[in-house]
Parts: structure tokens; C-alpha cells; sequence
């Protein structure tokens, strides 16, 4: 049951919009700010069911008509935006939805809230008419702006709302969550949260994915075992990790972290704080095996790795280059 004790770290967002509620200042305009994946929609669904609820509280009752409405998505009042075109939000999405509706009162409940997801992808007619709603709002009107990007955002739209600001969920957080409530084991977490960076729905969705997991494995074996495969059995490695429906960079990061395990091993001797605890062996070799030079080389060739692949360089051979830099470090 969704309440605002539900949501894992971001405290200040939590404070900031039970205080509103508390003290009957609630903005007309919310921008919340943060990567895909943190947690934005749960937190603008868990705000826009306490201020419909009937109980008028600080957390959603649950019980009455509203919330419950609400809890299926069909609460009249708690409105979401839909687009047609998938990377477009246009004058006229705004125009019919927004527009045209503010002006009938609520049918049920106190207010009427508007979600916009992906509020980057309105273009500047688009909030420029957003604009016109906000400039003389009906009193009882709450519009919230989702965004990965605000800086993609008019200024002026900016200048009417109120900028809240994701932060990246404490990593012991994010470990208790994962080994908690998904149930996962706590080496199977030390992964997640590696690379989730704070990113509480990253991590939970590397946990429950099956490809995720057979392409860590691909990935360990395919450096535990570098310095002894020909070129033509690497070749074979990197065709199979384009089979996967796997984000190419997650592979990356797989390697990365890694090597940050060799360099930290070698700088340390100590297997305490490594990632990837389970294959400390092959880490030592590694170590022992590499200068510092050497590591500070493959995790340069990994980032220009990443770089090329966001500027579309063919995939095998950005991967063909990389593998045959770590062969030679």
C-alpha cells in the first residue's frame, strides 16, 4: 500500500510535499527532477492520492472512495497526460487535455491534478500554452512536471513551479530494499547497488532480470579468462553479449567495476570491499599480474569505450578494441 513512508531515501522531497499539505500551501506547478527510473511517478502518484483523500491527512487513508479510485488509476480527478507520438508532447496534447479542462470544476474531489511524465518531451509551443494555465490558475488546479531534464525546460516555466530535485537513495538503502522486499541475496545485492548508483528502480529491475544476470556471467568469465583466449574466441564472446536485451552499457559497467576491484585489490590486499567478493582469486592474479598503469589504461579504454558507443560506433568493433587493449595491459 503506497504511502509517503514507502518511498526509499529523498527525504527532503518527502518533507517539502507533507509540509504543503500540512500548512494548505500546495503550488500549483511541481517539477520533479530526476533519472529514468528514481522513483518520480511514485512519488507524484503517492502526493496527488493524499491531497484527493477524503481523510485530508498527511498520508493517503486508503480506505475511502478516492483512494481506492486512485489505486486503480481510475480517480476523474487524478489526471495523467497521454501523447500519441512517443517522443513528442505537442501544443495541441496540451491544448486538449489541459487547456481546455482546467476550467471545469473537479468532479469528485477537492482539486484537479495533472501528471505529465516525460515533461522534457513538450516542445516550446507546447509550454508556452502550459504557460497560459499557469499564468491564472483555477484554485483548485495542481500540475505535476516529471522530468529526467529540466534544463530542457522554458525558464519561465521553471520560474512558476517549484523544483524538486531527486537525489541518488544511499546505497545501504538501496541494499536493505533489494535484500528485503525483492528478497534477493546479499552478494546478488553488492551487484545492484553497484551499479545502480542510487537509483532505486535500476536496481531492482537488474535484480529481477534473468538477461542481466547471464551477461554477468559472460562478462566475468570472459575477463577472468582474457589473457588466455585467441582473438577469434573474443570475437565469439562479444557476438554473444548482442544476443541479449541487455543495455550495452550495463556490460561496460560489468567491466568496469571489475577492474576497479583489481585496482582497489592491489592497492589494499584486502577482499573486504570488493564487488565481485566471490571471484577473489582471479582478482589477485589480476592484481598481482597488472601495474597501476596498466589498470589506469583499461578503465581510460572502457569510458572511450562508452563514448564511441553514444556516438554510434559499430558495437564489435568497439568492443574488438577494448578486449584487445585489456589483453595487452
Amino acid at each position: 500500500m503506497p504511502h509517503f513512508s514507502d518511498i526509499i531515501g529523498q527525504e527532503q522531497i518527502k518533507e517539502h510535499l507533507q509540509r504543503a499539505i500540512q500548512m494548505h500551501k500546495v503550488s500549483h506547478a511541481y517539477i520533479i527532477n530526476g533519472e529514468r527510473g528514481s522513483g518520480k511517478e511514485f512519488i507524484a502518484g503517492i502526493f496527488a492520492m493524499t491531497l484527493q483523500c477524503e481523510k485530508e491527512e498527511t498520508e493517503p487513508c486508503m480506505e475511502c472512495h478516492s483512494c481506492k479510485q486512485a489505486m486503480s488509476k481510475n480517480q476523474p480527478d487524478i489526471m495523467y497526460l497521454v501523447h500519441e507520438k512517443p517522443n513528442t508532447i505537442s501544443v495541441e496534447d496540451i491544448r486538449d487535455q489541459i487547456n481546455h479542462d482546467v476550467q471545469i470544476k473537479p468532479y469528485s474531489s477537492r482539486r484537479k491534478i495533472y501528471i505529465i511524465n516525460d515533461a522534457e518531451k513538450m516542445t516550446p509551443q507546447a509550454q508556452n500554452a502550459l504557460l497560459k494555465t499557469l499564468e491564472e490558475p483555477p484554485e483548485y488546479v495542481v500540475i505535476l512536471l516529471l522530468t529526467t531534464n529540466a534544463s530542457l525546460l522554458l525558464p519561465t516555466l521553471i520560474s512558476r513551479s517549484i523544483v524538486l530535485n531527486m537525489k541518488p537513495v544511499e546505497d545501504k538503502l538501496v541494499r536493505k530494499y533489494l535484500m528485503e522486499d525483492i528478497k534477493i541475496p546479499d552478494y546478488q545485492a553488492d551487484i545492484c547497488v553497484a551499479f545502480a548508483r542510487g537509483n532505486i528502480g535500476k536496481a531492482k529491475s537488474l535484480a529481477v532480470s534473468e538477461d542481466f544476470d547471464n551477461i554477468k556471467k559472460e562478462a566475468i568469465t570472459v575477463l577472468k579468462y582474457i589473457h588466455d583466449m585467441e582473438i577469434g574466441d573474443l570475437i565469439q564472446a562479444i557476438k554473444k553479449i548482442g544476443e541479449y536485451k541487455v543495455d550495452i552499457q550495463d556490460y561496460l559497467d560489468i567491466v568496469m567495476i571489475w577492474y576497479r576491484d583489481v585496482l582497489l585489490f592491489k592497492a589494499t590486499n584486502d577482499a573486504n570491499d570488493l564487488i565481485f567478493k566471490d571471484e577473489v582469486k582471479y582478482i589477485r592474479e589480476q592484481a598481482n599480474q597488472s601495474t597501476y598503469e596498466g589498470i589506469e589504461t583499461i578503465i581510460k579504454a572502457i569510458e572511450k569505450t562508452k563514448l564511441r558507443l553514444d556516438a554510434n560506433v559499430n558495437f564489435d568493433l568497439a568492443l574488438e578494441l577494448l578486449m584487445l587493449t585489456i589483453k595487452e595491459n
